[in-house]
């Protein structure tokens, strides 16, 4: 099989590269990013071009085949596979194209982020997106997109110029659309933070990029005994500091006994280091390191941190609107010492606060709610036997129970089953308006999944 076009009966062909069952590579093209998730599809199709994504919809809608559109496998919940569906898998549809002159560069969907660094960087462009390489930058960009420029330049989908959509149309069908501030402006607000895969199958970006050329980043390193000292002061000192600086912190299980404050400034090492004055005075720092690289390096340091990870995990999200309270930093240390093992870890990032272009833009201007929100957190446990799994999972729901007092929301792109409200977690006050999107472009509801906007 894994031939170009495949026969199957009356109907619209499916083309591009199929991939069924007894095909030898099934058992690598279904796999997840999360290997917490193993699902059978009864077909997936690489596309090559936006023809074999009409096709592989249409050919989905006149057999009554449930269908999912992947492109990096990120989803933290496995939204991106289906058992007996068809997986549509944009990863081939991967080139860039970059206008400098008019600072716009022309994505395909299927691009994991070190490869759009890459290209832009050829050009001494950049676009602010998230640290992980291989995510695919689909995904991320309609999730909202954010990352170590959130607080200069915006999130992802801030940069969003033009998104090219299949959607479906009629009774069976599916077309291309061009979505932009002119044509079908509702649906560019809902695929600026709204999440992936809920109206239609995203094909190109269009993104504004900026010039970029060297940046400065630093690294920390406690010990975990200072925990009480330094969490509390990052989170005072990263709203506050200039917005060409947005940095992490990064507290791992007592197991592992480390503090990691990581950052990057549109600036220079000795600007960064009377910057990072504060944190430096915040407990007893054991490994320190701040140095000028070019752009494309800096990624490359930040991607680190992403690599050699358990290959099954549970992480949820949630947003503060002010720093942790003394019982919010101690609840951090509780869990972490009692972890179910030594992967479990809770990260924050800088997003609001002094001049942030993340929280200049009004809460309803977009689908992404979280405007005014000036941290991030990830809460994540990782495994790679599936007896650990229950303990793994429930630690990390007690942990998001136990912060709530604390905390707001959630990030569509970390989602999390358990989250009984996620519609107001993920997009707040713009719910009512996202189902009003969905039920123009999607009125059949043929783009769902478990936690996909309702047409209801």
């Amino acid at each position: 099989m894994g031939q170009k076009r495949k026969k199957a009966g009356t109907g619209t062909q499916l083309t591009g590269r199929i991939v069924f069952p007894d095909n030898p590579t099934y058992n690598a093209a279904r796999m997840e990013f999360n290997r917490r998730f193993s699902k059978f599809p009864r077909v997936i199709v690489f596309c090559k071009r936006t023809q074999d994504v009409i096709n592989a919809v249409k050919w989905a809608r006149e057999r009554g085949v449930r269908l999912r559109a992947r492109s990096g496998r990120h989803s933290y919940e496995g939204f991106s596979s289906v058992n007996g569906g068809i997986i549509i898998d944009v990863s081939e549809m991967n080139k860039v194209k970059v206008d400098r002159k008019n600072r716009v560069a022309h994505v395909q969907t299927g691009n994991p982020l070190e490869r759009v660094y890459r290209k832009l960087w050829n050009k001494r462009v950049a676009l602010p997106a998230g640290t992980a390489p291989d995510v695919g930058v689909g995904g991320l960009t309609l999730g909202g997109g954010i990352g170590l420029l959130s607080r200069k330049y915006g999130l992802t989908c801030d940069n969003l110029k033009q998104v090219k959509m299949v959607v479906a149309s009629g009774r069976c069908g599916a077309k291309t659309i061009i979505v932009n501030k002119n044509k079908h402006a509702d649906l560019l607000w809902a695929s600026r933070g709204g999440g992936g895969g809920n109206f239609g199958i995203a094909t190109d970006y269009t993104f504004r990029v900026r010039p970029i050329s060297t940046v400065s980043i630093f690294s920390i390193t406690w010990k975990w005994r200072d925990l009480e000292k330094v969490f509390p002061t990052w989170q005072r000192w990263s709203p506050s500091v200039t917005n060409r600086l947005t940095s992490t912190i990064e507290v791992a299980a007592k197991q592992v006994g480390t503090i990691v404050s990581t950052g990057q400034l549109l600036g220079g090492a000795e600007e960064l280091r009377r910057l990072i004055k504060p944190l430096l005075q915040a407990g007893t720092p054991v490994k320190v390191k701040v140095q000028t690289v070019p752009f494309i390096e800096a990624t490359k340091f930040f991607a680190e941190a992403d690599l050699n990870l358990e290959p099954k995990f549970k992480i949820t999200g949630a947003y503060g609107f002010k720093p942790l309270p003394r019982e919010g930093v101690r609840i951090i240390r509780d869990f972490l010492s009692k972890a179910p093992n030594k992967h479990a870890s809770v990260w924050s990032q800088s997003l609001g606060g002094a001049g942030s272009a993340v929280s200049r833009v009004a809460p309803t201007a977009t689908a992404y709610p979280h405007r005014k929100a000036e941290t991030i957190y990830e809460l994540s446990a990782r495994w790679r036997n599936d007896g650990e799994q229950q303990r793994n999972i429930q630690w990390v729901e007690r942990f998001r129970k136990a912060l709530r007092p604390f905390v707001t929301g959630d990030y569509v792109n970390f989602p999390d089953l358990q989250i009984k409200n996620w519609p107001k977690a993920y997009y707040g006050g713009n719910f009512a308006r996202l189902k009003r999107v969905k039920r123009k472009y999607d009125p059949h509801n043929v783009f769902r999944f478990a936690q996909s906007i309702p047409v209801d």
